[in-house]
């Protein structure tokens, strides 16, 4: 029975672990060796048309001539999780026409040749390198395994040539190129306790040394990729990963095909089953391998999805802070108080936020106690002052990272009604704290975290004039009007916590928002004392291009780069509903729900407010 289950397993490996929405890049290209094969060469001992991937085979027997395929390799895998599927992710020379120009076998110099050479990626597109792609490079290895790298000189060369691969792919117009630093071949079964390890470790150190300056040195956004940093934390506890629990044999044994296959969960084993290890042979990682390293690059892909949320969150909250004036203003409707008085407010609420993430949805809660008070200048104008306090939490992303916010805002606003018509203006300014920003993801089985805190501040204006179309003391009031906002958001830039290969800096973020919008707010007095009130406006947003956070590994601070993040929609619809209760002697009690959609997000809110004339 056990054995029968192995096939499901495989398969819950190879399927995507995250959701698949709209991908943000437009392809996947791929140029390296056997470790990004997505399938070059044609299996003879598969089902027809099936070919060769460096790792093991699905299950359930995993022997060649079963007609099980091969699993994918990471890119693949990484691909899926991006949202791009179908042939683009297979090999270049299938009948499809894949995107994957990976070749088990090829040197750093073959790599070169794939991308500019006569048969490679740039003369098959005229020259030209998608800007909206991301382009996935790795290689080294076969250098090493091939005798060209024999000292530090020939590692370096044989370094300064995949930074080729990077340039010549930058010059053509790619935007986005991760790039694999090699890892320690020293900690394989071909050479791990060996009298080889240390010399090709020590090699493999010099090879990636000089990888990093050259691309540190580099005109081009580099996504990099350290491979042996993550490799030695999964190995400083397999078990937590999926994989056998003891260091040295999960390093020195295999699947299938090295000079010491696993006794127990090798192909020949007393229970085989390739995801318990991380080697399938000498030097090529299982399946579980290959989903590890997938999810390290999705990793680092995903975070800015997540964190240019932050501004969004505090363009939230703000806009939470409006809708609670504009409701009390609506209220208050031809019944301010008396020229020369004040008039006091407090005001609880909640709201929650939902957006629209690659990597799947974002939503949290929030709650705010407002205060303040307005003057009545004469009998046209009043003026007045706001102060809020704002909580707000956000769950984001397929592992539910934790993002928290504290808010101060101010308001000071002045209102106009004048022979049916109307204005008011706002002008705001806010302290933003960000505290335990965790950020969460899975790597395999396991979900790891890295942990931040920063700060920000806002500023905004906001303007509104219209119409009402009703008499004055009429029971109704039918107000067509016009709106105009400019929102200014900087989060100051943070370094998450640790060294870690997941860890990262992240620069400051700024966020401008630009919107106009058009509008109806109406009200009808069922007594009195009773009013219902509401409002509904489209908002065109005019500062909608998708947001690029720059950040850098903090176990690589020299090579930074730029990643696209969240994109806000172009055009909104707001509105709220509400009632208002006199309670005499100048004591008010009003309630509203206010509501704001676009395509990818929404917002809610619950207010329930008190005022007092003084």
């Amino acid at each position: 029975m056990k054995r029968l289950l192995k096939p499901l397993a495989a398969a819950c490996l190879l399927a995507s672990s995250h959701p698949l929405y709209a991908a943000p890049y437009s392809a996947l290209y791929v140029f390296g060796d056997s470790l990004s094969d997505a399938g070059w060469f044609a299996d003879a001992d598969g089902p027809a048309g099936a070919t060769t991937r460096f790792t093991n085979r699905v299950g359930p027997t995993y022997q060649d001539g079963s007609g099980e395929i091969f699993g994918p390799v990471a890119p693949m895998l990484l691909g899926s999780a991006l949202g791009l599927s179908g042939p683009g992710l297979g090999p270049a020379n299938s009948v499809d026409g894949g995107n994957n120009w990976a070749v088990g076998g090829y040197r750093t110099d073959e790599i070169l040749d794939a991308i500019s050479g006569p048969g490679g990626y740039l003369a098959s597109t005229g020259g030209r390198a998608d800007p909206n792609a991301l382009y996935y490079l790795t290689g080294g290895g076969n250098d090493f395994l091939q005798f060209r790298v024999t000292d530090t000189a020939s590692a370096q060369a044989a370094a300064g040539r995949l930074v080729d691969s990077v340039e010549v792919l930058q010059q053509a117009g790619a935007r986005y190129t991760m790039v694999w630093l090699l890892p320690d071949i020293g900690l394989t079964p071909n050479f791990y306790g060996g009298g080889l390890q240390g010399f090709v470790s020590s090699l493999g150190a010099d090879f990636n040394n000089e990888l990093v300056r050259q691309l540190a040195a580099l005109d081009a956004n580099v996504i990099p990729l350290n491979i042996p940093l993550n490799l030695s934390e999964i190995l400083s506890d397999p078990g937590r990963y999926g994989l056998i629990a003891d260091r040295d044999t999960v390093i020195g044994t295999c699947f299938d095909g090295c000079s010491n296959p696993n006794p127990v969960h090798g192909i020949n084993g007393t229970d085989p089953d390739p995801t318990k290890l991380l080697f399938n042979d000498s030097v090529h990682p299982t399946i579980a391998g290959q989903r590890l390293i997938a999810d390290y690059a999705y990793s680092l892909l995903a975070a800015p999805w997540e964190m240019t949320l932050l501004p969004e969150m505090a363009l939230g909250t703000l806009r939470g802070h409006q809708d609670q004036l504009r409701a009390q203003w609506l209220a208050d409707w031809e019944s301010w108080q008396g020229v020369g008085q004040w008039r006091a407010f407090v005001n609880g609420g909640g709201q929650r936020l939902d957006y629209d993430l690659h990597g799947g949805n974002a939503d949290g809660n929030g709650y705010s106690l407002n205060f303040g008070g307005s003057y009545r200048i004469d009998e046209a104008w009043r003026i007045g002052l706001a102060a809020g306090l704002y909580e707000q939490n956000l769950k984001a992303g397929a592992a539910d990272s934790d993002y928290d916010l504290r808010s101060y805002l101010g308001t000071a606003f002045a209102q106009y009604q004048h022979n049916r018509w109307w204005g008011d203006i706002s002008a705001t300014v806010g302290r933003l704290e960000y505290d335990d920003l965790k950020r969460k993801f899975s790597i395999g089985p396991a979900t790891n975290s890295e942990k931040g805190d920063t700060d920000g501040d806002l500023w905004a204006f906001s303007g509104r004039f219209g119409y009402d179309i009703a008499q004055p003391g009429s029971q109704w009031h039918l107000s067509p009007f016009l709106s105009a906002d400019y929102v200014h958001i900087d989060v100051d830039g943070y370094a998450e916590s640790g060294q870690r290969s997941t860890a990262l800096t992240f620069a400051d973020q700024e966020r401008k928002s630009k919107r106009l919008g058009v509008g109806l707010q109406g009200l009808y007095d069922l007594s009195p004392n009773t009013r219902l009130f509401g409002e509904v406006a489209v908002e065109r947003e005019y500062e909608n291009d998708a947001s690029e956070l720059r950040m850098s590994l903090n176990s690589l601070p020299g090579i930074d780069f730029e990643l696209p993040g969240y994109r806000p929609d172009d055009r909104s619809l707001r509105g709220h509903l509400g009632v208002s209760q006199r309670l005499g002697n100048g004591l008010s009690l009003r309630g509203s729900y206010s509501y704001r959609h676009a395509d990818d997000e929404a917002q809610h809110g619950l207010n329930l407010s008190l005022s007092l004339d003084i």
